[in-house]
């Protein structure tokens, strides 16, 4: 704000703003009015000539021309020119064009120009006031000081209030932008975590039904027996139907409270034993064998959000299973209750195949790993150590999940 740029060694100043050209403008014609009237400040007295009032008069009208882009230097500059104006016969217009530069320094200048001048100003005011006084020892010098403070105490002390007022303006609108982009990212951050749970509802309540299909179609069109078709087929007609009950489900928890739909209950703990006897049964041709065993503490309720992890983390395990595992023992543990927390289970016996019975998007472990996370529990997957006469290596599939009362629902 205090100078000029160079370009190939010349200075370039910036151009000036339309209003201070306007204000410019007026103030010399204001003036050169005034001076042609013979209206002056100092009536006739002054000791210079009365041409000589135009000189601070033109100096202060040029220097509102800077008062915006160089507030300091047309301050400085302005102030020296309005030094002379009491020696000649003087101009209401230098005057007022001066106490605009005094204004234009605090609303435009940097902070620590509008915190300087409104104390200097106000100190020149009292100086000025009490050495009139003792010189001139009569209450003309009153006066003096009055005008003194209307010329330079007063626009700066206005230039301070509006600066006040418009840096407020600014923090509030950046305090605005700030909450709206916040909102904004909440909003965001609300529609992907959402996203992520219908994935995963999604995921979870089809891919089952969808591997059984695939697998028990695959034999069905593989082998060459009646039975073998007919038991395939019943198990892709039962798969089929339980699927699209879910689908359904799902798009009930899509739909408007006012829609046709409604949307079921969410899937609990109770139903480990269908989940398991399902199992059973889409697993049966792989030579695979299901076993559950439910620790729980009998008539204990999980919160809603622990008992659907639960569920959901057992019906990923098994299809996994029924996709990947080879033939053995397929065993679920589930273990816990009110107090403590959630322990869920999952072995089934891991080696070498030539390729999963039905295709997979590695999404499932994936969704049970977020929903532990969302439960702040602990989640592990991945081949250990088989038992002893057991298989070699088994694939455990292992979720702990702190039950307590202050959970808010989440899936």
């Amino acid at each position: 704000m205090g100078g000029g740029a160079v370009f190939d060694g010349r200075v370039t100043f910036p151009r000036p703003h339309r209003d201070d050209v306007l204000i410019a403008v007026v103030g010399l014609l204001g003036g050169l009015l005034l001076w042609s009237l013979g209206l002056h400040m100092n009536g006739y007295r002054a000791p210079l000539p009365s041409w000589v009032t135009l000189v601070p008069l033109a100096v202060l009208s040029g220097l509102e021309l800077l008062r915006r882009t160089m507030p300091r230097t047309a301050l400085a500059a302005g102030t020296a020119a309005v030094l002379v104006d009491p020696f000649t016969p003087g101009s209401i217009a230098t005057l007022l064009m001066f106490a605009d530069l005094v204004y234009a320094a605090v609303v435009y200048g940097t902070p620590a120009s509008a915190r300087r001048i409104p104390v200097t100003t106000g100190l020149v005011t009292i100086a000025v006031t009490l050495g009139f006084l003792a010189w001139l020892r009569e209450p003309v010098a009153l006066l003096i000081g009055v005008v003194t403070a209307l010329v330079a105490f007063g626009p700066a002390a206005t230039g301070a209030i509006v600066r006040n007022h418009r840096d407020a303006a600014d923090a509030a609108r950046l305090r605005a932008e700030q909450t709206a982009l916040l909102a904004e990212m909440d909003r965001t951050q609300a529609v992907a975590a959402e996203r992520a749970r219908m994935a995963r509802e999604l995921h979870d309540m089809v891919a089952n039904h969808l591997s059984a299909i695939a697998i028990h179609s695959t034999a069905a069109l593989s082998i060459d027996d009646e039975g073998t078709t007919k038991q395939a087929l019943t198990v892709i007609r039962e798969n089929s139907v339980e699927g699209l009950a879910e689908m359904r489900r799902l798009i009930g928890l899509l739909r408007d409270s006012s829609g046709d739909v409604e949307p079921a209950a969410a899937p609990t703990l109770a139903g480990l034993d269908a989940l398991v006897q399902q199992a059973r049964t889409n697993g049966r041709q792989s030579g695979l064998r299901f076993v559950l065993r439910d620790d729980r503490e009998k008539g204990t309720r999980l919160p809603a959000p622990v008992e659907l992890a639960g569920y959901r983390i057992v019906q990923e395990s098994l299809t996994n299973a029924i996709k990947h595992a080879e033939a053995g023992e397929v065993r679920v543990e589930v273990s816990g209750g009110a107090g403590d927390a959630l322990r869920v289970v999952v072995t089934s016996p891991f080696g070498r195949r030539p390729g999963p019975r039905a295709p997979g998007s590695g999404a499932g472990l994936v969704g049970m790993e977020e929903r532990v996370a969302l439960l702040d529990g602990t989640f592990e997957a991945g081949p250990v150590e088989g038992p002893a006469g057991g298989p070699d290596k088994i694939w455990r599939v292992r979720a702990v999940l702190p039950v307590t009362d202050d959970k808010e629902p989440s899936a």
